[in-house]
């Protein structure tokens, strides 16, 4: 079993805004395909495109986390994955789930290379809704450490991999950069895509422009239509209290995140939870994809982060949040975030 320590840590680099942070010479830069070079454009047509993949046979796994809730693993095993074979955990975004896009593009894709693949439901989430009271946020290390240990018992001898989207993406860094976890000695890299490593910093940034504040009411009113009337619905919280919705996503953390997770406040929550600070402890090889013009991830904290040197931020100008769709280059297809997890996943 490996210990985080700062004994363990690489020397650390800084990484500054405007230099360049190719993975590799090998790594093709990403081009905007015609006419939708902007941030926006990129973030909503990457979703209403999403895409899908046909799996043979998933099996479902059902993990119990902590307080008698538990999340659920789509397992999809190519026909030719043996025992001690590559496998890799998939995380979903906010409101999303294993059937999100993205996460079945890329399930699909890691499937045609023989790795085998697990999809997660967080907690409330997918086919995990009604198996937890409590919802999952972006600090929810002890789930991903049990959920990792799952798989390590369902694939033994596999060198595991993880990727993180989004807001699962900030849970992937914080929980590699968590000092009071043994991380598994299987993890083998990880990939953290448009991470809000700063989530106090990220949710402040949606008040000061127009997009942000249409995005921010957009994710604000999911989420609370997803617990109205659900188990992780609770009477004693602040949020039962109020006779106004929520509009904005600190708000819906500040009276119902936090206090149903256990955190004095939504600032309470974001301190704990945020990554940032946790980076320069990660010894895990870790790659971060960001670009500057995500509408909903400020790039901002990426700007002074000092990084491990097994930590390698892509920072793309374009792309948007999880958009990423490209001119045609050497890749099979557009999908130009798909091949650079799966080119960073297997190279």
């Amino acid at each position: 079993m490996l210990t985080n320590s700062n004994e363990n840590a690489a020397t650390p680099r800084a990484l500054h805004e405007g230099e360049s942070t190719a993975v590799s010479a090998n790594t093709p830069p990403f081009i905007p395909a015609m006419g939708i070079s902007g941030g926006n454009r990129q973030t909503i047509i990457g979703t209403l495109f999403a895409g899908s993949a046909d799996f043979r046979k998933t099996e479902q796994h059902k993990v119990r986390v902590s307080d008698g809730d538990a999340v659920v693993l789509h397992d999809d095993q190519p026909k030719k994955w043996k025992q001690g074979d590559h496998a890799v955990l998939l995380l979903h975004g906010l409101s999303g789930c294993h059937s999100s896009g993205y996460m079945m593009r890329i399930a699909g894709k890691l499937n045609q290379q023989n790795v085998r693949s697990f999809r997660m439901d967080h907690r409330g989430c997918g086919t995990g809704d009604g198996l937890a009271q409590k919802p999952y946020h972006a600090g929810r290390i002890n789930d991903l450490h049990r959920v990792i240990l799952s798989i390590e018992t369902l694939c033994p001898g596999s060198l595991i991999s993880v990727v993180g989207f989004s807001l699962s993406g900030n849970l992937l860094l914080r929980y590699l950069g968590d000092v009071n976890i043994k991380h598994s000695s299987n993890l083998l890299r990880a990939v953290a895509v448009c991470p809000p490593v700063d989530l106090g910093h990220c949710v402040g940034e949606l008040d000061k422009t127009r997009a942000g504040r249409q995005y921010d009411r957009y994710f604000t009113r999911k989420l609370v239509s997803k617990i109205s009337g659900s188990r992780q619905w609770r009477d004693d919280i602040p949020l039962a209290q109020v006779n106004e919705k929520p509009r904005r996503l600190y708000d819906f953390d500040d009276l119902y995140t936090a206090p149903a997770s256990g955190f004095d406040s939504a600032d309470d929550y974001y301190s704990f939870a945020s990554a940032s600070q946790h980076l320069n402890n990660i010894i895990v090889p870790t790659t971060i994809l960001a670009a500057k013009d995500d509408p909903l991830v400020s790039p901002v904290p990426f700007q002074d982060l000092t990084l491990p040197s097994c930590v390698t931020l892509c920072m793309t100008e374009h792309g948007g949040h999880m958009g990423y769709i490209g001119r045609r280059n050497e890749d099979p297809d557009r999908r130009w975030m798909d091949w650079r997890v799966i080119e960073w996943l297997l190279h």
